[in-house]
Order: structure tokens, then C-alpha cells, then sequence
């Protein structure tokens, strides 16, 4: 379930930062301004056969530029009434571009004429991990330990580099398994920025509409609309729990109606039972070894979601845990914040 959205982006003095621009140009960074009729040519009038995705704000197409580059085209389908003006689009669009790490997906550009919003992304291979490795255990039994810890670390350095290496600092605000795209190689990409909120060094947070999707929202954001990096670290853990148990993070039974995955690795760390929790494709040998990696990287999942955001760790030391430079036993986990509190914020907001 998603939320509705802005974005925001600032210079130093906190004034947004307007470009000027012409239509076709190629701006700072290689991003560049496309035509509407370009993008529609690229992906054959925008294809049933040509489309390889849809979330909450769009479509998504694969495409090749006119110089032979394949790409994905995000068709954003926003209502014309809470449409961002040209300027004021390109700009925040612009100032993102700018983010380069090897798991971040690549923006070439985007295209505004008129009510229409294009943006231009490379295109992965292997489409996201919501729809590459999650949901069926057939799908499930391909994703093996080696690649799951690939694609968590891969995730968590890029989160790293967006918190504590940018400069304004950049919270991402919608961290899940569709916006985790894979490459050739099942490397992970993360991807959608169109949510993405930016901070000055001396911003510890800031206030703004609640944006993202049910489930990944961390409950302080949720409720009070505060936003800061601690935010970004709850999607994360609450991904790194769905990415080791192979578990949906809200599940339906008709004996005790909705669940969620955060609820339920509580219990069973509470339990001492945390390993159960494992996708049990990945238990079918004896492998010792996996087991006690899984519980890690479950545990630091955990810590991740705890409902104080002061005992929640930076991404940099998630990375340090999960790579087992920093043990993660011994140390306390405090309860986590309970996604069941978001349905009524947002049964609420609806009112």
C-alpha cells in the first residue's frame, strides 16, 4: 500500500535549486532532457510487450536510445492536481542524478511536457528482487545463501554511501525488495529516488508528508511525519528480515488474520528459536555454518527495526555486522516498532 508523495531537494542556504534548461539539452552529470516522442519511439509506443514492471506511480518500460543504449522508462502516473511544475521537477530530478556507486541504479535523464513525467534509469537484467527471488518457493529455491548475502550487503552499502558519504545527505524513503533491482550479474541495484528527501550536515531531521509503503514504514515516521536516516535503516531491516526468511512481511490466515514478519521474528527470537524463521529452502542440507550466518544477519534485522530510533545502528555498522566484523552477540535487542500501529495512521490520514 502505497502513500502518496514530494520531494524535495536544497542547497546550503535550504532554497531549491533551479537549472535552467531547453528541452533536448544534456545538463551536469550527463543527465540529460528527453521528448516524449523520443521515450515513445525508444519503447514502441510504450508496449504492452515492451513493459517489464508497474508500482504505485507508474509503469515501467524497457526501451533502446536512439544511440543504441537500453534502458528503463518509468512512465509516472501522478494526478495533474498534485503535479510538481517543470522547473521545479527537473531540478529536484537533477540534483539526484548526481549520486554514482555501484549499487545505486543510474539516472540518464527524464522527460516533462506538459502533464507528462518520464524518467530514464538503466535497465537491469533481472528485474527487482520482489519479483526475481521473492514469493514462490520456486523462485525462493534459485536465491541461495551466496546471493542473498550479496544482494543485503549490497543494499546496506548503498544506503551507507546515500546517509554518511553524500553530502547533502540523502534518505531514500521507500527501501524494498521492488526497488531492489538486479543486473546480469545478480547484482543488487537500488533504485526510485522519486521519493528521496535531502539533508544538510546540521539536520538531524525534518518534517515532511508521510511517503513510502506499508509495511517498510518505520512507525515514528509514520505517525509524526518525522523523518530522518533512521527511517531508511527500519526499511532496511524489515527487507534483510524478508530476504532471509523468504516470508512476505504481511501474510493472511483465515484463524488469525493479518501477521506481520516483524511481529513474528520478535516471537521467535524472544523464543530462542530465531533460526525457524530461516527460508527453509535454505536448510535442506546440514550446513551449520548457514544457519549461524542467518541467525546473524536475522539479528541485525532486528536491531534495525527496533522502536527507539537512538538504539537503531548506522548503516555503516550494518555493514560491519553483517560482514561479522562486529559480533552482534551479546548485544540487547529492544522491541520493535509494531507495523499493525500503521494500518490505523493510515486508515486515519484517509479519513
Amino acid at each position: 500500500m502505497k502513500f502518496c508523495f514530494s520531494c524535495f531537494c536544497s542547497t546550503s542556504d535550504d532554497k531549491p535549486v533551479i537549472h535552467k534548461y531547453d528541452k533536448g539539452e544534456e545538463m551536469a552529470t550527463k543527465f540529460k532532457l528527453f521528448s516524449y516522442n523520443e521515450l515513445k519511439v525508444a519503447c514502441h509506443g510504450f508496449s504492452s510487450k515492451n513493459k517489464v514492471g508497474e508500482g504505485g506511480f507508474g509503469a515501467v518500460y524497457k526501451g533502446q536510445l536512439t544511440d543504441g543504449t537500453i534502458v528503463a522508462i518509468k512512465v509516472l502516473s501522478v494526478e495533474h492536481e498534485t503535479m510538481r511544475g517543470e522547473r521545479e521537477f527537473i531540478s529536484e530530478i537533477s540534483a539526484l542524478c548526481d549520486v554514482q556507486h555501484e549499487n545505486l541504479v543510474n539516472l540518464h535523464g527524464c522527460c516533462v511536457e506538459g502533464a507528462k513525467r518520464c524518467l530514464v534509469y538503466d535497465y537491469m537484467e533481472n528485474n527487482s528482487l520482489a519479483y526475481r527471488f521473492l514469493g514462490s518457493e520456486q523462485n525462493r529455491y534459485s536465491f541461495s545463501w551466496v546471493k542473498r548475502k550479496n544482494v543485503a550487503l549490497g543494499v546496506a552499502k548503498a544506503l551507507a554511501y546515500l546517509h554518511e558519504e553524500k553530502n547533502p545527505h540523502i534518505v531514500h524513503r521507500d527501501i524494498k525488495a521492488s526497488n531492489v533491482l538486479l543486473d546480469h550479474n545478480f547484482n543488487p541495484k537500488v533504485a526510485d529516488f522519486g521519493l528521496a528527501r535531502l539533508f544538510q550536515d546540521d539536520t538531524s531531521h525534518i518534517s515532511t508528508r508521510v511517503a513510502g509503503t506499508l509495511g517498510y514504514l518505520s512507525p515514528e515516521y509514520a505517525i509524526t511525519g518525522r523523518l530522518t536516516r533512521k527511517s531508511d535503516v527500519y526499511s532496511f531491516g524489515v527487507l534483510l528480515l524478508e530476504i532471509v526468511s523468504g516470508r512476505s512481511i504481511v501474510e493472511f490466515d483465515m484463524e488469525h488474520g493479518e501477521h506481520f514478519l516483524v511481529d513474528k521474528a520478535w516471537d521467535m527470537y524472544n523464543c530462542d528459536r530465531l533460526v525457524e524463521l530461516v527460508d527453509p529452502v535454505l536448510l535442506k542440507g546440514d550446513d551449520e555454518r548457514l544457519r549461524v550466518e542467518a541467525e546473524r544477519f536475522m539479528k541485525v534485522g532486528l536491531l534495525c527495526v527496533q522502536e527507539a530510533t537512538k538504539l537503531r545502528p548506522r548503516m555503516s555498522g550494518v555493514i560491519k555486522m553483517l560482514s561479522d566484523e562486529t559480533s552482534v552477540e551479546g548485544v540487547a535487542i529492544s522491541q520493535p516498532g509494531f507495523l499493525a500501529d500503521l494500518m490505523d495512521v493510515k486508515i486515519c490520514k484517509k479519513r
